[in-house]
């Protein structure tokens, strides 16, 4: 036997045990071995939302070949990249081939096989095995589609009869809701976490181009991702994808694809390997007090529509400059980034009807849809071209490129400012500048570019001042008033 401290308790212990033959009384406890009651568990107790979704979350296991160079970053060379990848190379190494494996989840859609994930998980993978609940039954999946600009991907296996989830309306879901969080953390196994709904529609994180997360303090950690978010009835609600942390661990901020989104990037996947997205062709600005005082609007909600370039769906629809968009295909427009993610979501060749409000009055337009091309980021875009500002007279410059002459059929006799937007709320809306004029000279001084046109104008502060400009092809003058004028 061990001597020290624990065989001397050990030794204690076994002095005060009773004899064998000593009856020792019952203690008085309390018990009652009867489960949880139904109704009681119904109201209380997330198993029965976790026993109906559970079956349906599974580990998906990647395998992928990567060429690694010599000196390799710390981050190669982390516990964490030890832990999912093995070890990292050692020093000195010219570089080779590495076959490394990682973990994520995923969550059966369809009885046939289909299954929702990460695009994250399984990016780049050369082989990818699905494991169900049971930890023992295990398919090979082919990669029916990805799409990283939603952090979505579709998997399918070769069974019948699986477990599918039941999908819901993620837009019935409120802040505040309890939901859940189905996954494989750190490869320990099928977890359940709890947590509510913390706020909807957040974007601008900078994780995936078109943003929609649901945020939820519900513990999300590495292995979680592509599992399911579901709420109190073991409904999916989203696809768990982000968090946001210092550490590398859950700090209570995790992000979740709703699951509006992650169907309908799922089928487009299913129907064509690709996701198409609509393409309206007009830049876009977001709506300020100086938008809202100067075109007298009821509220802040809608888009600015600041520019439409010529031949685009949205020109041949009847928007205009100016054009303020408040509902997209009987969907209220709250911002910006929202109106974004529903043009995108548009079929292409589909109709679309636009509710807008221009000079005061509301206005209902007919829009057919075209595909975006794939490098097109103009139509999305409150920054077309790199720009600056004049912030007294209202409008934004940009230089001349070959793009802009090209589009606005600009000869290349014209050189000047290129006025890219124009406040509605600044001196120069008033005197009738436009989206598309080239100034080329202020007080009959020629300015060449933005940065002797932006001078100019921060001259002329306390008195009106004239301004040449080129517009389609005609020169005109316009005449800037002074500050505060009420003319």
């Amino acid at each position: 036997m061990r001597s020290g401290f624990f065989s001397t308790l050990v030794t204690a212990s076994l002095v005060l045990l009773p004899s064998a033959r000593t009856q020792a009384a019952p203690l008085p406890l309390h018990l009652n071995t009867n489960g949880i009651s139904t109704e009681l568990r119904l109201r209380t107790s997330y198993a029965p939302a976790v026993s109906k979704a559970a079956p349906s979350v599974v580990y998906i296991y990647i395998a992928k070949t990567v060429h690694e160079a010599a000196s390799e970053s710390w981050l190669t060379e982390g516990p964490i990249f030890r832990y999912f990848f093995g070890e990292p190379l050692g020093n000195g190494s010219t570089g080779r081939d590495r076959h490394m494996q990682g973990l994520g989840s995923g969550v059966i859609v369809t009885e046939d096989g289909y299954i929702i994930t990460n695009n994250h998980v399984v990016e780049g993978a050369d082989e990818v095995l699905v494991r169900l609940k049971d930890g023992k039954t295990s398919f090979n999946a082919k990669i029916i589609g990805t799409d990283p600009a939603t952090d979505i991907a579709v998997l399918k296996v070769n069974a019948r009869n699986l477990p599918a989830i039941t999908l819901t309306d993620s837009e019935k879901l409120e802040v505040g809701d309890a939901v859940l969080a189905i996954g494989n953390p750190f490869g320990v196994g099928q977890t359940v976490t709890s947590g509510i709904v913390s706020a909807k529609g957040r974007g601008g994180m900078g994780i995936v181009d078109y943003e929609d997360f649901i945020q939820t303090d519900t513990s999300i950690n590495p292995g979680n991702s592509g599992g399911a978010l579901i709420d109190v009835e073991g409904r999916l609600v989203g696809i768990n994808t982000a968090i946001l942390s210092g550490t590398g661990g859950s700090q209570g901020i995790g992000f979740a694809v709703p699951s509006n989104l992650a169907r309908n990037i799922m089928e487009k996947l299913v129907q064509s390997g690709r996701v198409q997205r609509g393409f309206l062709g007009v830049v876009l600005g977001s709506i300020t007090p100086d938008v809202v005082r100067s075109l007298r609007l009821p509220n802040d909600v809608g888009v600015l529509v600041t520019r439409v370039p010529p031949g685009t769906p949205a020109a041949r629809g009847g928007l205009h400059t100016g054009d303020v968009i408040t509902e997209f295909n009987g969907e209220r427009v709250a911002d910006y980034r929202s109106l974004r993610l529903k043009i995108a979501q548009a079929a292409p060749k589909s109709e679309v009807g636009l509710k807008v409000i221009r000079e005061g009055s509301t206005q209902t337009l007919k829009v057919t849809m075209a595909e975006r091309p794939g490098d097109e980021e103009e139509e999305e875009s409150t920054s077309p071209v790199p720009r600056r500002g004049d912030g007294d007279t209202g409008i934004q410059l940009t230089d001349i490129n070959d793009r802009l002459r090209a589009e606005f059929s600009i000869p290349r006799s014209v050189q000047g400012a290129f006025v890219t937007q124009v406040s509605p709320a600044g001196r120069a809306h008033k005197a009738g500048f436009r989206s598309g004029d080239i100034i080329i000279e202020i007080n009959r001084l020629k300015v060449k570019n933005t940065t002797e046109a932006v001078a100019q104008l921060r001259k002329q502060k306390s008195a009106a001042f004239q301004v040449r400009v080129w517009r389609d092809g005609s020169l005109r003058y316009l005449t800037v008033e002074a500050a505060g004028s009420n003319r």
